[in-house]
């Protein structure tokens, strides 16, 4: 009696260790991809999965998106300078049953991808596209790992680039040519101003030259604002059209002069006679 209860017990323990065992329960965001002794069935979920004790095995498929952090990569770009880059990807799994038959470990193959098509890609490229056209070569980036990685049933959805080193000698000749060129965009500002000013100066000149009233209000204007200031001594030009004006006039005073002393000269002659 002692004897067959003990079967018992053992035959239910192992009953329910069978029926354990062939319960999976998968969550919304996974997948098993289910075999029968060694041939596809296809893939399940999300939800309570039912095997086959010994006979059916599954392999759980995670759908969510995946961050991989590509290492950082020595190259040599297109005109012959040493970077250190580094990238960063993300993809997910849309293939499930791809995922597990056609490539043993699809996580460390896209990552090796991702590092030869990053030494790749920016082998091919200058130091200047490098570090102004990030977003054209993260898109070209992406075209190629997601192309490569298609057939494992990974989609890449974004590859960017990290960071970029590059040696110390380089970024101190970089910012020479900056400093040279923020220089060259100066002298250029300064010359258009002048030219700016010199045009309407010229046009200024044209404007008083029909009128020569103007110069003398211009100068007067000029004399009022140097009123303004406290100095001690200023020394300003006085136009020639100005001094024609003074000119004239002193000569119509010496002629009035001249005809009112020509009678008492006279008179003066008689009486000496």
């Amino acid at each position: 009696m002692n004897v067959l209860t003990g079967v018992v017990i053992v035959v239910a323990f192992l009953v329910t260790l069978l029926l354990i065992s062939a319960i999976r329960i998968l969550r919304e965001y996974e997948r098993g991809v289910v075999f029968r002794l060694g041939r596809l069935l296809g893939e399940k979920g999300p939800g309570l999965i039912l095997l086959i004790p010994l006979i059916d095995k599954m392999v759980r498929v995670d759908l969510r998106t995946i961050t991989l952090n590509v290492p950082p990569q020595e190259v040599i770009t297109r005109d012959n300078v040493p970077a250190r880059v580094n990238a960063v990807a993300y993809f997910r799994i849309v293939g499930s049953v791809n995922s597990v038959i056609n490539v043993e470990d699809f996580l460390r193959a896209t990552s090796e991808i991702s590092q030869t098509t990053l030494r790749s890609v920016l082998g091919k490229a200058d130091l200047d596209t490098l570090l102004a056209e990030r977003e054209r070569l993260n898109e070209e980036l992406q075209r190629i790992i997601d192309e490569q990685t298609e057939p494992w049933g990974v989609k890449v959805a974004v590859v960017e680039i990290k960071d970029v080193e590059i040696p110390a000698d380089m970024q101190r000749a970089m910012a020479r040519q900056a400093e040279a060129e923020r220089n060259r965009r100066a002298r250029v500002i300064n010359a258009e101003g002048e030219f700016q000013a010199a045009e309407k100066i010229s046009e200024a000149a044209t404007v008083i030259g029909r009128n020569p009233a103007g110069l003398q209000l211009r100068y007067l204007q000029t004399l009022g604002d140097l009123g303004i200031n406290q100095n001690t001594t200023v020394v300003f030009p006085v136009p020639m059209e100005l001094m024609k004006a003074f000119d004239a006039l002193g000569g119509d005073g010496s002629a009035g002069r001249s005809g009112e002393d020509a009678p008492a000269a006279a008179s003066l002659q008689e009486s000496g006679a």
